[in-house]
């Protein structure tokens, strides 16, 4: 993993750099960036009593101050131009119970574990970009 403060994000790619949100032959891109909230993220690490950095969840993209909708379709606008699409919740992997046990439970519940999305509209992402739900 690593962490930057700014990324491309493309409709075939995702995210520059992370070759799971570049869409395969036939592929839908149901994966192309996925996200957690911050608030889900410290409430697993709570419950299992741990500090982890967010990062070590394998989510592209760190979200504070908005509820993510749970609704596959639901529209995100992250900064001025780069609009994603909720496609499923983001189940969590056995290398969470690697890291922390407790932690895939810990995740489960509520879409704590985040959720997963399709590119719409590309750009650029930068840390402090404002996020919100698209009608």
């Amino acid at each position: 993993m690593e962490t930057v403060d700014h990324v491309e994000v493309t409709l075939d790619g995702g995210l520059h750099g992370d070759f799971r949100g570049t869409i395969k032959p036939g592929g839908k891109g149901k994966r192309q960036v996925t996200l957690i909230e911050r608030t889900d993220w410290d409430a697993a690490m709570a419950e299992v009593g741990h500090s982890l950095p967010w990062f070590e969840r394998r989510s592209n993209l760190l979200v504070e101050g908005l509820d993510l909708p749970q609704l596959a379709g639901a529209k995100l606008r992250i900064g001025d131009d780069v609009v994603l699409t909720i496609t499923r919740e983001t189940d969590p992997c056995e290398r969470m119970e690697a890291l922390a046990p407790g932690l895939k439970a810990a995740l489960l519940l509520d879409w704590r574990g985040g959720a997963c999305s399709r590119v719409l509209v590309g750009g650029i992402i930068r840390v402090g970009d404002s996020i919100r739900v698209e009608p």
